[in-house]
């Protein structure tokens, strides 16, 4: 596949080149849902039982792994952020443990403020788009995405940055979609789904731009609104609307969004009875 992506931009065999690749990484993006459907569940935390296992997995990933927090007594990572957030995990089906977490920061008022607003409002560019650009209740940022070890299994997944969902580079390639981390991915679009839920159009988020750019692969297109800052590691900020989200996803993500946002929805209309 990276071979045929040479030819892409020739003159009579690119189009054709194009349509192969295409046609290639729908077929994979289609077997990814596909299995996520089958092993893989997204729970919202609506119970303080289920936040919990998050803070619980954000302890072990970025306070005992990656070292980022310090450790906590109650082995339990929070902030004052997680007050004005909605948390979701993905549980695997088979053991019924949690295979990851993510948190959506809202800002429902002008005394909530995202944690990018907080630390890192200089890293975001003044000609690009910016919290600032919207009513409050209609942004939010994607946080503290965490997959345990347990997860990440893989020789392939074994290296610096899978905690967080980025994968490696150096082993990883169009041809193999299929290994591509999908816990993260669902992760993403289970916070995707719950935006929806909560009326929110744009999406910020800080993260290592390889991982912005195996999320723009599958689909996902974050803009980069502002150069790398030192934040956890080299990352920088990315922007990304509702419209944008629903126009990049290609056919087989789009089925793997639907599917967890029938989950979701599900889920809020039981939590609101």
């Amino acid at each position: 596949m990276k071979d045929l992506r040479n030819y892409a931009d020739k003159p009579f065999i690119g189009p054709l080149v194009k349509k192969v690749i295409n046609f290639t990484v729908s077929r994979q993006a289609s077997q990814i849902a596909s299995h996520f459907n089958e092993y893989l569940r997204p729970e919202v935390a609506f119970t303080d039982s289920l936040r919990n296992e998050s803070f619980k997995i954000r302890h072990n990933v970025y306070c005992e792994e990656l070292k980022f927090e310090d450790i906590k007594q109650d082995g339990m990572e929070k902030d004052g952020f997680d007050l004005h957030s909605t948390h979701c995990l993905i549980r695997h089906r088979p053991t019924g443990a949690f295979a990851g977490t993510v948190r959506i920061v809202r800002a429902d008022s002008k005394d909530q403020l995202l944690p990018i607003e907080k630390y890192c409002i200089h890293s975001i560019s003044d000609e690009k788009v910016h919290p600032s650009d919207f009513p409050r209740h209609e942004i939010c940022e994607i946080s503290r995405l965490a997959v345990p070890a347990q997860f990440r299994k893989r020789a392939a997944d074994k290296f610096s940055g899978s905690a967080t969902g980025v994968i490696n580079e150096h082993i990883y390639s169009e041809k193999e979609l299929r290994c591509f981390p999908f816990i993260a991915v669902g992760l993403y679009l289970s916070a995707a789904s719950i935006t929806l839920q909560h009326g929110i159009q744009h999406c910020f988020v800080m993260m290592e731009p390889r991982l912005a750019r195996s999320l723009r692969f599958v689909g996902i297109p974050f803009d980069q609104v502002g150069p790398v800052v030192e934040y956890h590691g080299k990352r920088a900020p990315f922007y990304i609307s509702r419209e944008l989200l629903m126009n990049g996803l290609s056919p087989g993500f789009k089925n793997m969004l639907k599917s967890i946002d029938k989950e979701v929805n599900s889920q809020f209309k039981q939590h609101k009875r």
